[in-house]
């Protein structure tokens, strides 16, 4: 084998009478570099779209949350939220009233989930209060201090910092919530309406929660809710990610009939989808690089073939065996391969290193996230090693197997 690859790599580095043949070889490293670096940073991206939607998503959310399944919310909660908590791997467990109102001030308004909490249960199951002052959170106590007269008047509230932005809404400002859940009246149903003042806002970074997401007392919104002592879910954190559906059926039937629960991977199926779709189709499409880089590989060979037919001849002429000859060319194809994958490797993680050092700006109500996120893996270069050597030696076989087949007497009787 090391004569094989002593003559292939004298034939990579001899000088040629056909300077296309060089040029060709030339882009044939380029494309198969190219290829492999644009696979390296397109795999990177999508590996840190997913990992920071994951992180974001498990922050902002609970692993686990129990309702009921008629909807009618959960009465007697504390002996409930008491009991599951005890559970094997549960966490922490927090109880919550949430509903789908309208938030506004002045003539801006907004449609924003506003979710009852309790801050010291709610920060054992998200950390989206993390992200908020503590003046806000001390605001949303269910023991808070006196009240002030510059705050005495209106309950908290605290809003993401893109939905306060939307409606115009600055902290110490008073908003309005506007319930679906209203007095009976003979006309029909009118909406309650509550004011509010802004005690702070929270930013994630994760427009989802960022722009529709809203907390006050679990006291206020019960009054708001019209649901004196209930609560619609309870929420909790389990201690491994992965075994939520599991840990989420243990929950269930330690609750009882007339419960259901759900979590995060769940609610976030076809998110999860949809990103693995991506990743497939960008691994195919940027492949197509390496493809047309492997189509520049026969050609080189092909014509070095044709160069380097007396050559080949004189060698079997010598005793050279045509699978030598068919190895020479083949590894010819591999160090191509090879060299150029070694480039587009250290391109395509500089290249990574590069984006996550340097942050890109996105816009966060279209891709849901601020920043585009870079998440290279060692076993993504090693896949995409295989993937492009492997297309490299296939493209390889008809020029090897052709020199192989050179007849010594034919190819030397014009000489």
């Amino acid at each position: 084998m090391r004569f094989e690859l002593y003559v292939a790599a004298r034939y990579l580095k001899a000088k040629r009478r056909q300077a296309v043949v060089g040029v060709v070889t030339a882009i044939s490293i380029g494309g198969v570099a190219a290829g492999v670096a644009a696979l390296i940073i397109a795999l990177a991206v999508t590996n840190g779209m997913r990992r920071d939607l994951q992180d974001r998503l498990v922050d902002s959310s609970a692993h686990v949350q129990l309702m009921r399944v008629k909807n009618d919310g959960i009465r007697d909660w504390r002996p409930l939220v008491e009991k599951l908590s005890k559970l094997p791997h549960v966490v922490a467990a927090a109880p919550e009233l949430d509903e789908q109102v309208m938030v506004a001030r002045g003539a801006r308004a907004g449609f924003a989930l506003i979710e009852g909490v309790v801050p010291a249960d709610e920060k054992t199951v998200s950390k989206v209060l993390s992200n908020t002052s503590a003046a806000a959170i001390r605001a949303l106590d269910p023991a808070p201090e006196p009240a002030s007269p510059a705050n005495a008047e209106y309950p908290p509230i605290v809003l993401g910092k893109d939905l306060a932005d939307s409606i115009g809404a600055n902290v110490g400002d008073s908003v309005t919530v506007v319930s679906p859940q209203g007095d009976l009246t003979p006309v029909g149903v009118i909406p309650k309406v509550q004011h509010f003042q802004l005690a702070g806002t929270y930013h994630t970074g994760f427009y989802q929660y960022d722009s529709a997401w809203g907390f006050v007392r679990l006291s206020d919104a019960q009054r708001l809710y019209d649901e004196p002592d209930l609560v619609s879910v309870i929420s909790f954190k389990v201690d491994n990610l992965n075994n939520a559906p599991r840990i989420a059926k243990e929950i269930e039937a330690a609750a009882g009939p007339g419960f259901m629960t759900t979590n995060w991977m769940e609610q976030n199926r076809e998110l999860f989808r949809a990103l693995k779709l991506e990743q497939i189709v960008t691994f195919i499409v940027i492949t197509l690089i390496v493809v047309v880089a492997a189509l520049n590989i026969l050609i080189a060979l092909t014509m070095m073939v044709m160069e380097k037919t007396r050559d080949i001849a004189v060698l079997m002429s010598f005793g050279v065996a045509p699978a030598q000859v068919r190895r020479i060319f083949l590894l010819q194809g591999l160090l191509i391969s090879v060299v150029g994958t070694v480039i587009g490797l250290v391109l395509g993680y500089i290249g990574a290193w590069a984006g996550s050092h340097y942050h890109i700006q996105l816009s966060p109500d279209v891709y849901a996230i601020d920043t585009l996120p870079f998440a290279p893996r060692w076993v993504d270069g090693i896949l995409v090693s295989a993937v492009s050597i492997s297309i490299s030696l296939l493209a390889t076989l008809y020029p090897s197997s052709t020199a192989a087949r050179i007849r010594p007497a034919e190819a030397l009787r014009y000489e």
